[in-house]
């Protein structure tokens, strides 16, 4: 969209390197993912050699690059974007281009447990440090923006740029997805009538579906039912756990091209991390008109998601609360379809497009 738009010219440096072309094995879903919409159509890219004897994004040394530097400044870069400093190269990048041309910087991170320990005051500091390095940061919400004046940014040198997807993949056109969504619903025994919660993703402890299952299967009496999509860890263990209640329904992972038919077949969705910088499946159900339940620990919650307005922001620690918000919407059809009008309402402002008008404005500012 940027390189369309012709405002500014970009080139973007994959650091992980061609390896990422491969299928790769997912721990979070436990099995090997391949998205299947295409992701380098339309602008200039090249993959640095990433020389890592463990390449990932789950360490440090995962990322490391040793042309990197080189390759930037052969391009002539004037500006430099980065996602995330908690890599080798991306951190030397920082370092390197600081008081040379503009560094910005994009992450989605909240702050954490507030508690003043010896380890807190080390990771201030050190991440006070890494930010020093930084010219601009584009902040994705409310507490992203907490984070980083946390760590020593200040007010002007942060941009809102919306965490945002791509709405219009999303949006249902022509009515096909929602007739799909309807078709599988029946294969899957799910009557029209009945209030069906969605969940979408990794089957991981941090997602907390344990608490989830625990809630609802308290309260038999509750005319519902949960579809849970997606594969992980704790697969086999939460189907053990609702073995034999109907009212709890499992899907395998979906890729990227069916998820606007996987989130139409419920009227809400719902994600009760115990901790989420963000929730972009918040942001994908909200896109196809679905009523919203997100735990307070979910870094969208307060952007997003208005109570009795599209959705309910509800609390781990109170799961009496919790389950008098779902009983509300199984009560209440209308409210359900008033919530998702109001979701697709909301979303419409969190898009692309102010993130790419976020960036040019900030280059031209600067720049000029």
């Amino acid at each position: 969209m940027l390189n369309e738009r012709g405002q500014v010219d970009i080139k973007v440096f994959y650091t992980w390197g061609e390896g990422v072309l491969q299928n790769k094995f997912d721990p979070g879903f436990g099995k090997n993912i391949k998205w299947d919409i295409p992701l380098l159509d339309g602008y200039e890219y090249q993959f640095v050699e990433n020389v890592a004897s463990d390449p990932g994004s789950h360490h440090f040394r995962g990322i490391n690059n040793p042309t990197l530097i080189k390759d930037i400044k052969d391009w002539e870069a004037n500006v430099i974007l980065v996602y995330g400093w908690n890599f080798k190269s991306h951190l030397s990048c920082l370092r390197y281009f600081h008081n040379k041309i503009p560094v910005y910087f994009r992450g989605d991170s909240i702050l954490a447990d507030q508690k003043t320990t010896i380890k807190s005051l080390m990771k201030k500091f050190v991440l006070t440090w890494v930010y020093h390095h930084v010219d601009k940061a584009f902040y994705v919400g409310t507490e992203n923006k907490k984070y980083f004046l946390n760590f020593g940014l200040k007010s002007s040198q942060l941009v809102f740029a919306p965490h945002a997807i791509d709405n219009s993949r999303f949006a249902d056109k022509n009515g096909s997805y929602e007739h799909d969504a309807n078709e599988w619903k029946l294969k899957l025994g799910i009557q029209p009538a009945e209030l069906v919660i969605v969940y979408a993703g990794k089957l991981e402890p941090i997602k907390n579906l344990d608490w989830l299952i625990d809630s609802i299967k308290e309260r038999k009496e509750v005319a519902m039912k949960l579809i849970v999509v997606g594969n992980g860890p704790l697969e086999k263990e939460l189907k053990e756990k609702v073995s034999g209640d109907g009212r709890f329904l499992f899907v395998d992972f979906q890729n990227q091209t069916l998820m606007p038919v996987v989130y139409r077949l419920g009227q809400v969705f719902i994600l009760c991390s115990k901790s989420e910088t963000w929730g972009l499946s918040i942001n994908e159900a909200m896109a196809c008109g679905r009523a919203i339940l997100v735990s307070e620990t979910c870094g969208c919650a307060p952007n997003l998601v208005k109570n009795n307005i599209n959705g309910y922001v509800f609390k781990l620690t109170d799961q009496e609360d919790f389950i008098c918000k779902i009983e509300t919407l199984s009560n209440n059809n209308d409210l359900v379809k008033r919530m998702g009008v109001e979701s697709s309402r909301i979303i419409d402002n969190w898009n692309y497009e102010k993130v790419g008008e976020a960036i040019e404005k900030t280059v031209y500012n600067i720049s000029n």
